[in-house]
């Protein structure tokens, strides 16, 4: 079975830290894993992805230098570190798969992955 699930979220304070898990299962071809948000009453957006095995990684401008994306081959874990948070990324979070490589051009875009998680909460309050 395809399956996808997070772990991880949680509740911080601004300038706080929280570390995201990610695993698929071993029917899940993920030649690209990302990160996803959505806060409330907006679009879901790319926050990073990672081809996996080669571990070129992309990350959205606002949360580049602060987030790090990484992957452990051996488990088909997705991990995302998140430091020096702020109120505004307050969201659910959602790990997410792909048949395909990621590229620079079309990571960030919803429709270039397969397989979603059900997302898990993230508060950061000011």
């Amino acid at each position: 079975q395809v399956q996808v699930v997070e772990s991880g979220g949680g509740s911080v304070q601004a300038g706080g830290s929280l570390r995201l898990s990610c695993v698929a299962s071993r029917y899940t071809v993920s030649f690209c894993m990302g990160w996803f948000r959505q806060a409330p009453g907006k679009e879901r957006e790319g926050v990073a992805a990672i081809n996996t095995g080669r571990d070129s990684a992309y990350y959205a401008d606002s949360v580049q230098g602060r987030f790090t994306i990484s992957h452990d081959k051996a488990k088909n874990t997705l991990t995302l570190q998140m430091n020096s948070l702020k109120p505004e990324e307050t969201a659910v979070y959602y790990c997410a798969a792909a048949r395909r490589w990621c590229l620079l051009a079309s990571w960030n875009r919803t429709g270039v992955f397969d397989y979603w998680g059900q997302g898990t909460q993230v508060s950061v309050s000011s």
